[in-house]
């Protein structure tokens, strides 16, 4: 977790103390609150319309007959020199189905 120092007007100060009290919670734990949730806020998921789906999947389908067919042993090759790397921590199975939720309610 990282630390920063801020400087604020008194008056805002006392706003968000009271603002913590109002909420039972820390100074500290209620500007974390009040900025995830500023940030956060005009982040919307969206769904892709179907004519952009439609377009997507003609290019793959173009794309996989372009490539042609790999042997199994060139997959295998391919998969043996590929970059793994590891998963966030905030992408937990949990948060998966949050979004999953979220996406299928926008459709």
């Amino acid at each position: 977790m990282s630390r920063l120092t801020l400087r604020l007007p008194e008056t805002l100060h006392q706003q968000l103390s009271h603002q913590a009290s109002q909420e039972g919670v820390s100074l500290n734990q209620y500007i974390v609150y009040a900025l995830t949730r500023q940030v956060f806020q005009n982040y919307v998921v969206e769904p892709v319309p179907a004519e952009n789906v439609e377009q997507q999947n003609t290019s793959f389908q173009k794309l996989l007959n372009d490539l042609g067919q790999a042997t199994p042993e060139e997959v295998k090759l391919a998969l043996d020199v590929r970059e793994t790397v590891e998963l966030e921590s905030e992408l937990n199975p949990e948060t998966i189905t949050k979004l999953r939720q979220k996406i299928s309610s926008k459709v």
